[in-house]
């Protein structure tokens, strides 16, 4: 008999991007962890970093308690309060440039409880 971890699964599509492994519907629209919530303490955590991207600055915001499409609709809306782009990728917030104080102040407005992390 196989474990559960050999028998394999379908983790990427090139139509439809990352699958959940339990359900192999793709991530956006997975019904069997929609019903969970990211775990963390409840404090959303705004850093800066440069490590690793060439000397630019880039805003990294962590520890929001939303999934998949909300967060990216977070995410939409503090770049387009900071007028910059960015990301969301695997749970995390990237916005391009040295915006903390904007984003901080972004997400009191909506009601979150916002640390700065990070020197």
């Amino acid at each position: 008999m196989k474990n559960k971890l050999s028998t394999g699964g379908l983790v990427y599509s090139t139509e439809a991007g990352r699958m959940c492994p339990d359900c192999r519907q793709p991530v956006a629209q997975c019904a069997c962890k929609r019903a969970v919530v990211p775990a963390g303490d409840g404090v959303v955590r705004v850093s800066r970093e440069t490590k690793g991207r060439g000397g630019k600055a880039v805003t990294l915001v962590k520890g929001v308690a939303l999934m998949g499409q909300e967060l990216a609709e977070l995410g939409k809306r503090l770049k387009a309060a900071c007028g910059s782009g960015g990301t969301v990728k695997d749970g995390v917030i990237e916005i391009q440039g040295d915006h903390v104080d904007k984003v901080v102040a972004a997400l009191q407005a909506q009601g979150h409880t916002v640390k700065r992390a990070g020197g």
